[in-house]
């Protein structure tokens, strides 16, 4: 998900923050590599980690708060005109 450059791009948008993409994609992996070498001392302490993380990717809101707002109302139209329609 996180390779996609244009859902970034939307989430960032839809969400009004910034989006950051880390370099290392895999994060729950390399969270349970930091945990354990925390824990066994390899590394010795958080700053140590924070200085292994590199940013891959920076997305920024470009939409209006009219624009967001917009888009959010025809989206629950949609889902609303969506409810009901099979059996």
């Amino acid at each position: 998900m996180t390779a996609n450059a244009l859902l970034m791009g939307f989430i960032a948008n839809v969400l009004a923050v910034p989006v950051i993409r880390p370099k290392v994609l895999e994060t729950t992996c390399l969270g349970a590599a930091y945990a354990a070498g925390l824990t066994v001392g390899f590394w010795p302490d958080l700053q140590t980690l924070r200085r292994q993380w590199r940013e891959n990717g920076r997305w920024t809101p470009s939409l209006s708060s009219e624009g967001r707002d917009a888009g959010y109302a025809k989206w629950n139209k949609a889902v609303g005109l969506s409810l009901g329609w099979a059996d």
